[in-house]
C-alpha cells in the first residue's frame, strides 16, 4: 500500500516539531548539571581556599611571635619556680600550633649572673647583646599572669617595632605616697606605670636605648622599693623617654571573667592554697613592741588579730604582766632593732617546740590576717630555708642584696633560722636596720629571699586602687591618718561582715 507524499511530509513535521519541543528541557537539565558540577568544585575550592588562608596567617603569627622573648618574673624557691615552668610550658604548647620555631622562654631566677636580676634594668645589656638585632619585642610578665599567645601578637601588631615603645596596663597613684617618695606630689595622677600582674612589653628599639644608657650611666646604688614604679621612671627619664602607652588588652581580670574576652592576658588573682591550710599550732607569732606603744598599738592588735594567732608573744622593754609583755633583756633603740629580732630568732629556736615549723615577726603597728597566712604557707616547704615577705633591694646595680622589709610582717621557716644562726652573720651595731642585716646575711648564705605581693609595708591608701583589686592581702603596716581597725575589718578579716561584740562590721574599701 502507498503512502500520501503530504502525509509523509506531514508525520516527519510532527516529528521534528515533537523534538524541537523536547530540547529546552534538555538544555535546562544540562545547564543545571554544569552549574551543579561548578558548584561541587567551588564548594570543594572554597575549604582549600580557607585552609591556605588560615595557613598563611598562622605562619604569619607564627613568624611574629619568634619575634618576642617572653621573661617570667620567676624566683628560686621550689613553689614559684613550679608554677613559673608551668607558665613556661603552656607559652611553648601554644606556640607549638603557630609554627615549628618557638620563642624565647626566660626565668629571671635562672639569670644567675645578677644578684639583682629580679630588678630588670641590670639585665638589658644582655637582652640588647642577645636579642637586639633578631627579636621586636620583650615581653614581661608574673608566674600567675595568663597568656592568650594569638592575642597577644595581635595586639603588638598595632604598634610600630622599629620605634621605642613602653606598653603595660596602667596604673598610679591617686595621692602622692611615701613608697614613691611623693613623686608629683602636685599631682600624682599624671605619672602612669605598669601593673606586672598583667604583663608589660619593651620594644627593642627602647632596650637598645636603655642599654647605652646603662653604659654610660650606671645604676645608683640606691633602694629599690616598688620596682614597677622605679622602672617607669628610669624610662621616662625626666620626660627624654617615652611614657608608658595603656594596652586595654592587658589585664588583670580573672580568665573565666566575661570582661575577659577582649584580653590578650588575664591573672590568677586568688589566694594561693595548696591542700589544707597550715594549723594553727604551726606557726608562732613575735610581736616587737616597747613600753609607749604599750598602750595605744597593743590593743589594736587584741582587737583585731590576735584572735587568729595559736601561738604568739609580744617582745619589749619591759614586762607588763597586763598584756604580757616579755623583756628580753635588750634595750630599746629609736630605729633599726636589730638586736631585738636576732634575740626573737634565738629564742623561737631555744623555746619554742622543735614542731612548730613557722615565725613570723611582726611591728606592734602591723596589721596582718593569720588566717590567710596559714593559707599562703600551705604552698611551702619548712624544710626549706624560707624567707618570706616584702621584697626590697638595697645597692642591686652595684651588687648589694635583697631583704624582706619588716613592717608587712617576716616569716621564717624554723630551717632557715637554723642556717642563719648558726652563720657568724649578726647585727653589726644593736639598732642595725634588722631587717636588712637578715637581708645581707641570707644573701651571704646563699639562702635566696621568696617575695610575695600581699604583704604590705604600708597602709592600703598607699597603693593603687586597681593594684590592690585583683589582690587578697595578707598585711598591711602603720596607724598614721588610718583607723586601724576599720582597716582590718575591710581588708583582712576572715570574713568582711566581721562579727564583732555582736555586732556586724563592714566597711568600704573605697573609704580606706
Amino acid at each position: 500500500m502507498s503512502r500520501e507524499p503530504g502525509c509523509s511530509r506531514w508525520l516527519l513535521f510532527a516529528a521534528c516539531a515533537h523534538l524541537v519541543f523536547l530540547l529546552p528541557p534538555l538544555r535546562a537539565r544540562a545547564f543545571a548539571v554544569s552549574v551543579i558540577s561548578e558548584d561541587a568544585e567551588d564548594e570543594t575550592e572554597q575549604p582549600v581556599l580557607q585552609n591556605s588562608e588560615k595557613s598563611r596567617t598562622i605562619s604569619k603569627i607564627g613568624r611574629e611571635l619568634k619575634g618576642i622573648v617572653f621573661v617570667i618574673q620567676s624566683q628560686s624557691n621550689s613553689f614559684h619556680s613550679k608554677r613559673a615552668e608551668d607558665l613556661k610550658r603552656d607559652i611553648l604548647e601554644q606556640a607549638v600550633d603557630l609554627g615549628k620555631e618557638l620563642p624565647t622562654v626566660l626565668l629571671i631566677h635562672e639569670i644567675n649572673r645578677h644578684e639583682g636580676a629580679w630588678t630588670i634594668l641590670p639585665l638589658m645589656t644582655d637582652f640588647s647583646v642577645t636579642y637586639g638585632r633578631n627579636s621586636s619585642w620583650i615581653f614581661f610578665c608574673e608566674e600567675d599572669t595568663r597568656i592568650r599567645i594569638v592575642k597577644l601578637v595581635e595586639t603588638l601588631r598595632r604598634f610600630d617595632k622599629s620605634k621605642e615603645w613602653f606598653l603595660g596596663k596602667a596604673l598610679y597613684d591617686e595621692e602622692s605616697t611615701i613608697i614613691h617618695h611623693y613623686a608629683f606630689a602636685e599631682n600624682p595622677t599624671v605619672f602612669k606605670f605598669p601593673d606586672f600582674a598583667a604583663g608589660w612589653a619593651l620594644s627593642i628599639p627602647l632596650v637598645n636605648k636603655l642599654a647605652k644608657k646603662l653604659k654610660i650611666e650606671p645604676l645608683k646604688s640606691d633602694f629599690t622599693i616598688d620596682l614597677k614604679h622605679e622602672i617607669a621612671l628610669y624610662i621616662w627619664h625626666k620626660g627624654e623617654g617615652p611614657h608608658l602607652t595603656p594596652v586595654p588588652e592587658f589585664c588583670t581580670d580573672d580568665v573565666n571573667s566575661f570582661k575577659a574576652d577582649h584580653c590578650a592576658t588575664t591573672f590568677s588573682n586568688f589566694l594561693p592554697l595548696c591542700g589544707e591550710p597550715v594549723n594553727k599550732e604551726d606557726v608562732f607569732v613575735a610581736v616587737k613592741t616597747c613600753r609607749k606603744f604599750h598602750g595605744d598599738r597593743i590593743p589594736v592588735v587584741k582587737q583585731t588579730w590576735e584572735r587568729e594567732a595559736a601561738l604568739i608573744e609580744y617582745y619589749s622593754d619591759y614586762a607588763d604582766i597586763s598584756i604580757p609583755t616579755i623583756d628580753l633583756g635588750v634595750p630599746n633603740t629609736e630605729r633599726g632593732h636589730c638586736g631585738k629580732t636576732f634575740a626573737i630568732l634565738e629564742r623561737f629556736l631555744n623555746h619554742t617546740s622543735p614542731r612548730t615549723p613557722w615565725l613570723v615577726v611582726v611591728d606592734d603597728d602591723t596589721l596582718i590576717s593569720i588566717f590567710r597566712l596559714r593559707k599562703l604557707l600551705s604552698c611551702y616547704d619548712p624544710n626549706e630555708p624560707v624567707f618570706l615577705g616584702e621584697r626590697y633591694g638595697y645597692g642591686l646595680g652595684t651588687g648589694g642584696y635583697s631583704y624582706i622589709t619588716g613592717g608587712g610582717g617576716m616569716v621564717f621557716s624554723r630551717t632557715a633560722v637554723q642556717k642563719l644562726l648558726a652563720s657568724k652573720c649578726r647585727c653589726y651595731s644593736m639598732d642595725a636596720p634588722d631587717d636588712m642585716v637578715l637581708g645581707m646575711c641570707f644573701s651571704g648564705l646563699g639562702i635566696p629571699i621568696t617575695h610575695s605581693p600581699l604583704f604590705h609595708q604600708a597602709r592600703p591608701m598607699d597603693y593603687p586602687k586597681d593594684y590592690l583589686s585583683h589582690q587578697i592581702p595578707v598585711s598591711f603596716h602603720k596607724h598614721w591618718n588610718i583607723d586601724p581597725v576599720k582597716v582590718y575589718f575591710t581588708w583582712l578579716a576572715p570574713n568582711t561582715g566581721e562579727s564583732r561584740n555582736g555586732k556586724k562590721v563592714g566597711y568600704n574599701r573605697e573609704d580606706l
